[in-house]
Formats: C-alpha cells, structure tokens, sequence
C-alpha cells in the first residue's frame, strides 16, 4: 500500500483542505456568500479570493492595526468586504478601491452596501495608476493590496510605496501564478509583469519582501508581502 504522504496532490485536495479548515477557523457570513452568489449572478469572472485567502487579508490588516487601506482591483467586492471588516470599527476606518470596469464597481458597490459597509468603503472606477497618483498620504495608509492587471505591479507598488506609513504593508496578489513566473521559457504579460516586480525589488532598499507560495481551491498561486522600511 503507498504511503498517502508521498503521493502527489491536487487542486481536488487543497480545495477539500480548504473546506475542512474553514470549517474549524471560518465563522458563516451571510454577506460574503451574498456577494458571492451576487456576482456570479451578475456574470462577474470567478476570480475573487477563496474565503482562507480573504480572512488571511482581515487578520492582516487587524494585526498591523490598519486604519486606512488601499485596493488595487475589486471585482466584485469580496475582498474588499474582508478589508472593510477590519478596519470598519477603527474610528476614521477606510478602504480606497480601485476597479477599471463600471459594472464590476457597479456590483461592487451592491454588496459592498448589502454587508453594510457603504460608508466605509469608497470604490472609485477608473485606470487605478492615475487614481493611486492622485492620492494623498496625509496621512499615510497602512495597508496597499494589489490584485489587478499583473503587467502593472510595479507601477502599482512604486505608488503604494508612496502612500504608505513606515511598517506598511503591500500584499500583491497572483504572484506565483501556477509556478509559471519561475518558468523562464514562458512569457506573458502576468508573468513577465510579476518577474520586472521581483527583478526590481532586488536592488529595492525601501523595502522587505518575500513570497508565499498557496494551494487551495483557487489552484496553485501566491502573495507577495512587503513590508516598508
């Protein structure tokens, strides 16, 4: 009989491993499955972070006692409902988001509303690299996450940089991509987006960063962490 440890996994394991846990770790939200079943309803891509993955963005922000946040590509709103539960009893509490198409921010805003979140959130529709420039940090935010177009991280983290407080935190979303980024023979503009990041942060003094590396039921992928120095 195989040892079960050396067999390989799959995206039909981590996907049972994630429901398992989140059994255990993951109260039920009325209002995150709402907005769920609202954007799948609306046509909306089923990109949205997996539940493990948007209360990992909660107990972030929660742990560096986030008070101002930013959201480079919201969808439909369910990371940003996360982000908003953690900052929504600070006093002064806010998340910036930014999203390019209208219909997305248009169901956005719908469950953003519905999970009661309408006046701590402030979702803006546009290219977000102007909205960031046009930001000011005073004062400075405490949290920038970027789950947008990948060709643009660096554009996007040279400003987050900007706007955020020293002990910050940037998390950029995707940056793993199926293990493709680390697969030099292959290009496209998600990869080649993540290497000019990674290639830049090399020689990057402002800030201390890693990757980890996830499997769940959103596949094999990854955040990088920066922390502003």
């Amino acid at each position: 009989m195989s040892d079960l440890r050396e067999l390989p996994t799959s995206i039909v394991d981590w996907t049972r491993t994630d429901a398992y846990h989140n059994s255990f770790l993951i109260r039920p939200d009325a209002t995150l499955d709402a907005a769920r079943v609202h954007s799948t309803e609306q046509g909306l891509p089923a990109e949205a972070v997996s539940p493990a993955q948007g209360k990992f963005l909660k107990l972030i922000a929660q742990s560096i006692g986030a008070k101002r946040v930013v959201e480079v590509g919201v969808l439909g709103g369910y990371s940003t409902i996360w982000l908003a539960q953690a900052v929504a009893d600070v006093d002064g509490g806010e998340v910036i988001a930014f999203e390019l198409k209208e219909k997305h921010a248009k169901v956005a805003r719908e469950n953003i509303a519905r999970a009661g979140f309408e006046k701590t959130v402030k979702v803006i529709v546009g290219p977000a690299i102007d909205g960031l420039k046009a930001l000011q940090a005073q004062p400075p935010f405490d949290l920038v996450y970027i789950d947008a177009d990948s060709k643009s991280f660096l554009d996007y983290f040279i400003e987050a940089k900007r706007l955020l407080r020293t002990g910050g935190i940037i998390l950029v979303d995707n940056a793993v991509d199926n293990g493709l980024v680390s697969k030099l023979e292959f290009e496209d503009s998600m990869t080649g987006g993540v290497r000019k990041l990674l290639h830049a942060l090399k020689e990057d003094k402002e800030v201390d960063a890693t990757t980890i590396s996830t499997v769940g039921e959103r596949g094999y992928d990854g955040f990088l962490y920066a922390r502003k120095l």
